[in-house]
């Protein structure tokens, strides 16, 4: 039965904004109304508090490694414990509590692959990094290190579940970011600054 309920569990973790939480709790707007209404930590950046965006960022990265963890310490079958990446993933996704309306799931997924693997974790986060730091563009960094995932488990887990899983996260990260996509392509994309 704990390998059923798992997912669920996992689904719920996701669910929970830590956009909206941080947002309520520093007095900023709800990030579902404003910018680009996106409960995410890029659109919390928007109000200009660098610490909630933070905060947000920590709280997304965490309902991961939290979702993940717990699967492994109840169960040793690692097509749930990947079940359980997925479904908090897609809770952030598309959160119960939120009507459905979520964030990218960036920060998330990294939460994800921390715990499968720090390094192929860390590896995200520099592509990410390179991407930003060369083009600017936020959108196109988490883009690109989405895709990057799956190569990476590839070479490092060796393990189909895994992949799966990555390969899966990627296209709704993809998915998700389609509007992000058509404004790079038009050139009408925001990008960050990256000095003042």
């Amino acid at each position: 039965m704990i390998n059923y309920l798992l997912p669920i569990a996992a689904y719920l973790i996701g669910s929970v904004s830590s956009a909206v939480i941080v947002s309520r709790i520093m007095g900023l707007p709800d990030p579902r109304t404003t910018g680009s209404k996106n409960p995410g930590a890029t659109n919390v950046l928007r109000t200009g508090n660098k610490l909630a965006a933070a905060l947000t960022l920590v709280g997304d990265v965490l309902k991961g490694v939290v979702a993940v963890l717990l699967a492994r310490a109840l169960t040793d079958q690692t097509w749930v414990i990947t079940l359980c990446g997925l479904f908090v993933f897609l809770g952030h996704l598309y959160p119960v509590f939120l009507s459905f309306r979520g964030g990218k799931g960036v920060a998330t997924g990294l939460g994800v692959y921390l715990v499968f693997s720090p390094l192929m974790g860390l590896l995200g986060v520099l592509t990410w990094l390179v991407v930003v730091l060369i083009s600017r563009y936020v959108s196109l960094a988490s883009l690109l290190a989405a895709i990057a995932m799956p190569v990476f488990a590839w070479f490092m887990l060796h393990s189909m579940p895994i992949l799966v899983m990555t390969l899966i996260m990627a296209a709704f990260v993809i998915w998700r970011h389609r509007e992000n996509i058509k404004r790079v392509l038009a050139g009408d994309e925001s990008r960050i600054k990256l000095s003042k």
